[in-house]
């Protein structure tokens, strides 16, 4: 019997790839999303699934459910035997954290601790989470290795990872017979190569790269660039940027780890390597073969001059590494954008 996984948010941009990722390893996902960050689909399927099925032949399990909804999770847990609980569902824009902190600490907390205390009745003691870089702070060296202080957020959205990963960590400690992987994401672009799943950001892309690529389908008039006089390369921001493929492959080693009785392990996810903001422009244009016009604007509060992770702790312990280039990438990105100019949504573009 395959091992049963469930997902939460797993409709969204990098709860889908690793769906993908699941079955392709002969794992089976039982996926769970409350379509706030998802394009609902045929038979109220999120869009994402729906495709996955057509290209992978398969059946998924959906269910409509909102980490919130406690006893809605009890039912769930009730019905199945989870070996194990990848947990995306959250919100996560940065700027939008800034402006609604209450609403941001109410779903990421309470629905982590729902689902922790219902994995807990239920005797599923396996979780890898979805964490990010941003629990780093402004990063005092560089790259950013796993033994960085973190708490020193810039925004709530990072804050709640960082108080999910506190309690997870807490709970591993009480109850030994759990254990958790806390990965640590820097920043995932591009899309299955088929095309047919990608990020379809709801309203203005709070990141670069779809932003970038609206403006070479047509979709935006410019790209803002917030700030060109950083101490960097060119004067705008450094990122890590990681294939979301290679990001969704290193969730499945995280699984494997946790038949190791890992207790509770941490991971950056990034490939080691910056890439400015004008340096991304140019390899969208070079993957698009269009020119994107952008103008320089001021700086943004809470924004950091250079972010890159040192990612061999993952390498050593899991067996992972980024196997993607920038090329690779944007080359990913464009096909699903020039495929699905208006993202998952039938249409015109707006």
């Amino acid at each position: 019997m395959a091992q049963k996984v469930l997902v939460t948010g797993g409709g969204g941009y990098i709860g889908s790839h690793c769906v993908v990722e699941l079955i392709e390893a002969g794992f089976h996902p039982v996926v769970i999303d409350n379509f706030s960050n998802a394009v609902r689909g045929v038979g109220d399927v999120p869009e994402s699934l729906r495709r996955i099925e057509a290209f992978l032949d398969t059946n998924i399990e959906f269910h409509e459910l909102d980490i919130l909804d406690k006893p809605g999770l009890e039912r769930l847990f009730k019905k199945h035997k989870f070996d194990a609980v990848m947990h995306f569902a959250g919100l996560k824009a940065v700027g939008q954290s800034v402006e609604q902190p209450l609403r941001y600490y109410h779903v990421n907390l309470t629905g982590s601790i729902n689902l922790l205390e219902v994995m807990q009745a239920h005797g599923v003691h396996n979780v890898v989470f979805s964490s990010s870089a941003t629990v780093y702070g402004d990063p005092q060296k560089l790259p950013i290795d796993e033994s960085h202080p973190v708490g020193g957020c810039t925004n709530p959205y990072g804050k709640t990872k960082y108080f999910i990963e506190e309690m997870i960590t807490d709970h591993c400690k009480a109850e030994k017979d759990w254990n958790a992987v806390l990965l640590r994401y820097f920043n995932p672009i591009g899309a299955h190569i088929s095309g047919q799943i990608g990020e379809d950001p709801q309203g203005i892309p709070n990141n670069l790269l779809p932003y970038v690529a609206q403006v070479a389908i047509g979709r935006r008039k410019q790209v803002n660039v917030f700030g060109n006089d950083y101490n960097t390369i060119d004067g705008t921001g450094v990122r890590d940027y990681i294939h979301v493929v290679d990001l969704a492959k290193g969730h499945i080693a995280a699984l494997r780890k946790l038949k190791e009785s890992c207790g509770c392990k941490v991971y950056n996810l990034g490939t080691g390597t910056g890439y400015s903001v004008l340096q991304m422009v140019k390899a969208m244009e070079k993957a698009s073969g269009k020119q994107i016009s952008y103008q320089i604007a001021p700086r943004r509060s809470g924004d950091i001059a250079s972010c890159y992770a040192d990612p061999l702790l993952a390498e050593k312990e899991l067996g992972w590494k980024a196997h993607f280039g920038l090329e690779k990438m944007c080359e990913d990105l464009w096909r699903w954008q020039s495929q699905n100019p208006s993202g998952f949504s039938e249409g015109t573009a707006e």
